[in-house]
């Protein structure tokens, strides 16, 4: 009322309609049959006739700015007790009761909905239209249900705690809102129309996506899939890493000392796939790194941060993207959370696999013995082979892949494809498989071309048959027992 007030605007309290005050500490104060009845009723003459015999004031617009529950789940920094009491009923059911009677109501649901408004009654000389009603009532019920939605997915949160997989429940309800702030420039191919939205469910708050395109174009339907898979490989790793991806499998993953040296032995693995590809890293991006990639067309480059050398070069590529990540890695990706595809006109959703390897549980099936500097290979090949399409096989040699081979129909068919871009240096190198191997075929390809150590999940009829080949072929093998299977 003050600010209205100061503007020159006549106002009364709630209080002299309703005459109850404030209860509970503001708790009651609109949720009254004076204030909604007003609201709700309908402008005919029977209305108004009983409008008058309950003493109620007739509203034309109502105006509701919600409590900022959302800006404070955000931010993350409110106590239980502060949430709760930032759970606004009386605005919602305002709105929502203006929103029924939008026919007689101008329901106000934001500030940007009230520029709209005070727009077109200037314009039109004080009256609205019924398409601009009609459309402010949709805005309400948008408004109402995402804000509900967040209510309902931090309470699904709070009472989860962050249940295990064997606790873990299908969410009742999910919500999935659009991101017009994130633009799509098309879908899988140029002549397709694409979207952004967010998914958010209780118990898996919403995954914020802090990215920020620092040069080139908006991105693209796939630049977000490309992205998904090399931010999902950095989650990985702590120490310096890059991965090169091509439509969204990996095609390059390496650690190093330094990040250029991550750079070089990840680009490094296939010359042929690498272009138009996505190289993402998990170090600033330096001026050396740019030497590093030199040559190599790079479609999409993602980083924690660049300086003002790297994106003055940066200029010189047109046809390349940058991409900052603002915040970290693990806040995007290494998090609980779901992923969902569409199939058969059926929603699919799935919690993310997480689960990481121990090498304390890995079972030695063979009879020789894997060296210390190998049994390191296998888990960083193994924490790669995760990523990679199905069919899926990385040849490995210390921390960096020398050939991929994956979304074959065939494992033997993965094995040939990865052995092919290792060539020469498959010798001496270490392999992993997201399945296990149906046939001993695949270990005989993968040791004839000089691989001496194996890590696959196990589980086939025919493990007998594919651990006497690794035996009979004298190289190492460990079952993890469990699968990461990416379809």
């Amino acid at each position: 009322m003050k600010a209205l007030a100061k503007e020159g605007i006549q106002s009364r309290s709630t209080e002299e309609l309703t005459g109850i005050g404030s209860w509970f500490a503001g708790r009651v104060k609109t949720l009254h049959p004076k204030l909604f009845g007003g609201i709700l009723a309908p402008r005919t003459e029977e209305g108004v006739k009983e409008m008058a015999s309950h003493e109620i004031f007739p509203f034309d617009l109502v105006a509701v700015h919600l409590y900022p529950f959302e800006e404070a789940l955000e931010k993350g920094d409110a106590d239980f007790g502060k949430m709760i009491e930032l759970i606004d009923v009386g605005g919602p059911s305002l709105l929502r009761a203006a929103a029924k009677n939008f026919k007689w109501v101008v329901p106000v649901p934001g500030p940007s909905e009230a520029e709209t408004v005070l727009k077109e009654l200037r314009e039109s000389k004080g009256s609205l239209s019924y398409a601009t009603r009609r459309a402010l009532a949709a805005e309400v019920f948008k408004r109402t249900l995402l804000y509900d939605s967040a209510i309902y997915s931090w309470l699904g949160l709070v009472a989860a705690q962050r249940p295990t997989s064997a606790q873990l429940q299908p969410p009742p309800a999910m919500v999935v809102r659009h991101l017009p702030a994130e633009r799509l420039r098309y879908g899988e191919n140029p002549h397709q129309m694409s979207w952004v939205y967010a998914l958010s469910s209780p118990g898996v708050p919403l995954t914020p996506w802090p990215l920020k395109v620092v040069k080139g174009d908006a991105l693209s339907y796939n630049n977000y899939l490309d992205m998904e898979t090399t931010l999902s490989l950095m989650s990985e790793f702590e120490e310096p890493a890059a991965a090169v991806v091509k439509h969204a499998t990996p095609c390059g993953v390496a650690t190093g000392k330094s990040i250029e040296k991550a750079i070089e032995d990840a680009i490094a693995t296939d010359e042929v796939a690498r272009y138009g590809c996505v190289i993402a890293v998990n170090r600033p991006i330096t001026s050396a790194s740019m030497d590093v990639m030199k040559g190599t067309f790079v479609d999409l480059l993602v980083g924690p941060e660049y300086s003002e050398d790297v994106l003055e070069r940066l200029t010189k590529r047109p046809k390349l993207k940058a991409v900052r990540l603002e915040g970290k890695i693990e806040d995007i990706v290494a998090r609980p959370r779901l992923e969902a595809r569409t199939a058969a006109g059926r929603f699919l959703v799935e919690e993310c696999d997480q689960r990481r390897l121990s090498m304390d549980s890995l079972r030695q099936v063979s009879k020789l013995k894997a060296s210390p500097d190998e049994l390191k290979a296998l888990a960083f090949a193994w924490r790669v082979v995760r990523h990679v399409r199905s069919n899926a096989i990385v040849l490995a040699a210390g921390t960096r892949t020398v050939g991929i081979g994956g979304g074959q129909t065939s494992r033997v068919g993965a094995v040939n494809d990865a052995v092919r871009v290792a060539g020469d240096r498959a010798k001496g190198a270490v392999m992993a498989s997201d399945a296990y191997f149906p046939f001993p075929d695949g270990v005989e390809a993968a040791c004839s071309a000089g691989v001496k150590a194996i890590i696959q999940p196990g589980g086939s009829i025919r493990d007998k048959e594919s651990i006497e080949a690794a035996d009979r072929l004298g190289v190492s093998m460990y079952l993890t027992g469990w699968r990461v299977f990416r379809h």
